[in-house]
């Protein structure tokens, strides 16, 4: 007589089951872990969450060098070792010329440039495509100065501010001047170009705009898991 294979199976399926409460148990409990602070979706608390991240690497790296930063009135000396520890000193190592022909240049050696360096990875990459994207207006703005449609404009815009016959101003009345803006058309038009010459621009730095990007990621991850500062000690209260 063939053997039954019937409790056999029936043997498993307690087996089986127990393999899955397991791994059901698991999840219950893995799940159950708190995660990593999660990154705000924001743009204006993602920037919030940045400088704070930023000032506490700082004030870590000053009280490293033995230097306070305090709002107290500090005697000149104490002053230049701060400006020296936060900013750096010596020749600046990072520069960047951008398409405007402006040289932006910092140090790579005070606590500023350190505290960047922990939480963006590479400072100097860092430096670089922050200026460029932080200038991607400038140089739209750059390119369309020249285009005959605002230069039409602008000559429009002179001639409201000081009609002719009458004594040009060094400086036009604000509200005049805005005024002006709106009915010559140079408001429109500088915003028309603008947006044009921003989407060409953007195109050109598209290098930079990614690296930003992942850096700006790669600092957000990291400002979240940020240790909360130790507050000082309370002194004593007074009796």
């Amino acid at each position: 007589m063939p053997l039954s294979t019937a409790p056999l199976a029936r043997r498993a399926l307690p087996a089986a089951a127990a393999a899955l409460a397991l791994l059901t148990g698991c999840a219950s409990i893995r799940s159950d872990l708190p995660g990593p602070p999660a990154v705000p979706t924001a743009r204006a608390a993602q920037d919030a969450l940045l400088r704070t991240a930023e000032r506490r690497l700082v004030d870590d790296c000053l009280t490293g060098r033995g230097v306070r930063a305090t709002a107290e009135p500090r005697a000149p000396a104490e002053d230049r070792a701060l400006q020296a520890a936060l900013f750096g000193t010596g020749p600046r190592e990072l520069s960047v010329t951008l398409a405007t022909g402006v040289t932006v240049t910092a140090h790579s050696d005070g606590c500023l440039a350190a505290a960047r360096d922990r939480l963006y990875g590479d400072q100097r990459s860092w430096f670089r495509v922050q200026v460029v994207v932080d200038n991607l207006r400038a140089e739209a703005q750059a390119r369309y100065r020249d285009d005959p449609a605002h230069r039409a404009a602008l000559a429009r815009w002179t001639t409201c501010v000081a009609p002719p016959g009458r004594p040009r101003p060094e400086h036009p009345d604000p509200g005049e001047a805005a005024r002006c803006a709106r009915e010559t058309g140079l408001d429109e038009t500088r915003a028309r170009l603008e947006r044009a010459e921003l989407t060409e621009v953007r195109a050109l730095h598209h290098e930079e705009l990614t690296t930003y990007r992942q850096l700006r990621d790669r600092a957000l991850r990291r400002a979240v898991l940020l240790p909360a500062p130790t507050p000082p000690p309370k002194g004593n209260a007074p009796s």
